[in-house]
C-alpha cells in the first residue's frame, strides 16, 4: 500500500496496531500523539513520530498526506460521567479542530475510530447500523456527534469518511497490545489476575437472561480490526460517510472468557460476584454484514481461545519488560 497516513492517537492500544499494518503494508505514517493515554514505546519503530494534540493538527498536516486515521479520544465510560466536559472538550472539540485543519491542507479522506457505545441499549441483536443510536455515556453521545459532524462534513465539502463502530476489541499484534491505566477491559484484568496482579475478577451480575446469567459480549481480535482499517482507506468515496459495525457476529458471556483464560493460562482465576454496573446491557453483538458488503472485511481471528492466548503472551512479555527497568 503506498501513500503517506496520519495516525491521531497512534501510541494507543488500537492506533498503534494500526500503524504497524500500515507499515507493514508499505505506507509511510506519521503519528500524532499527546501521549496523555498513548505510551511512546507503543509507536511503531517505522513511524514518525509528533508528540502533540490533534487541536494543533494544522501545524503538521500538509497536501502530502493521503488520509487521516483517528483514534484520539478519551474513552473510559465511567469517568466520561463523571466528567463530561473532558470527553466533549476533546473528543469532540479536538475532531473540530482535525476536521478544519483537514479542510485548510486538502487532506479528503478520513477513517474514524467510532464504537457500539453510540447505540447504547439495543433495540435487538445482533445490532445494524441502521438501529437507533441512543448513547446511554456522554463517552458514547461524543462519539456520535463525532458521526454526525463527519457527515456534515462529508456532505458539504466533499469529505469521504468511513466511521468505524467497534465491538469488544481484544487480543495483541507482536508487542502492541492493551496497557491501559486503569485498565477496564475485562480481558486484560482476567489476565491481570493470571499473573497475580489481582486476587480475582468481579463478575458483575449473574442473573441477566443470558445461559450463564453473565453478560455476553462480541469479541474481536485487534488485527482483524486493524485489517478493516487498511481496506475502509480504500473504500472512502468523496461526499460519502459510510458507517461499519466490527464484531464477529457472535458473543461470549464473562464467565466463557474467565473460564476460557484459566485454560491458556493455567491459572485458577478466583471470580467475585459483584452487583450490576448501571447501564450495562444483557447482550451486545454486532451484524457485520456492511463491513463485509462495502469493506470486503471478514475476520479471521474469531477464536475466543486465540484472542485470550495472544493478550496472554503480550500480558507476560510486557509484565518481564517492566521487571527489567
Amino acid at each position: 500500500m503506498s501513500g503517506k497516513y496520519l495516525v491521531t492517537g497512534g501510541a494507543g492500544y488500537v492506533g498503534s496496531v494500526v500503524a504497524q499494518h500500515l507499515l507493514e503494508a508499505g505506507a509511510e505514517v506519521t503519528v500524532l500523539d499527546n501521549l496523555s493515554t498513548g505510551f511512546r514505546e507503543g509507536v511503531p519503530a517505522g513511524a514518525a513520530f509528533v508528540e502533540g494534540d490533534i487541536r494543533d493538527a494544522a501545524k503538521w498536516l500538509d497536501p502530502s498526506y493521503d488520509a487521516v486515521l483517528h483514534f484520539a479520544a478519551f474513552s473510559q465510560v465511567g469517568e466520561s460521567v463523571v466528567k463530561p466536559e473532558k470527553y466533549w472538550d476533546n473528543n469532540v472539540g479536538g475532531t473540530l479542530a482535525l476536521l478544519g485543519a483537514m479542510r485548510e491542507a486538502g487532506v479528503r479522506t478520513l477513517v474514524f475510530s467510532s464504537t457500539a457505545a453510540t447505540y447504547g441499549e439495543p433495540v435487538s441483536t445482533p445490532i445494524t447500523e441502521t438501529d437507533p443510536t441512543a448513547p446511554t455515556s456522554p463517552y458514547g453521545a461524543s462519539k456520535l456527534a463525532v458521526d454526525h459532524m463527519i457527515t456534515g462534513e462529508a456532505k458539504a465539502h466533499g469529505l469521504g469518511a468511513v466511521s468505524l463502530r467497534y465491538f469488544n476489541v481484544a487480543g495483541a499484534y507482536g508487542e502492541y497490545g492493551e496497557r491501559h491505566d486503569p485498565e477496564s477491559h475485562l480481558i486484560p484484568l482476567v489476565l491481570q489476575v493470571a499473573q497475580g496482579r489481582r486476587d480475582a475478577i468481579s463478575v458483575y451480575g449473574d442473573d441477566y437472561p443470558t445461559p450463564d446469567g453473565t453478560c455476553v459480549r462480541d469479541y474481536i481480535h485487534v488485527a482483524d480490526l486493524a485489517e478493516a482499517h487498511l481496506l475502509a482507506l480504500k473504500a472512502a468515496r468523496p461526499g460519502e460517510h459510510l458507517i461499519c459495525n466490527l464484531g464477529n457476529g457472535n458473543g461470549f458471556s464473562v464467565r466463557e472468557v474467565i473460564e476460557t483464560a484459566r485454560r491458556v493460562t493455567g491459572h485458577p482465576i478466583p471470580e467475585v460476584p459483584a452487583p450490576r454496573r448501571g447501564g450495562d446491557p444483557a447482550v451486545l453483538v454486532a451484524s457485520a454484514d456492511t463491513a463485509r458488503a462495502k469493506l470486503g472485511w471478514t475476520p479471521s481471528r474469531a477464536d475466543l481461545a486465540g484472542i485470550v492466548a495472544d493478550a496472554w503472551e503480550f500480558a507476560q512479555q510486557t509484565a518481564g519488560n517492566a521487571r527489567e527497568q
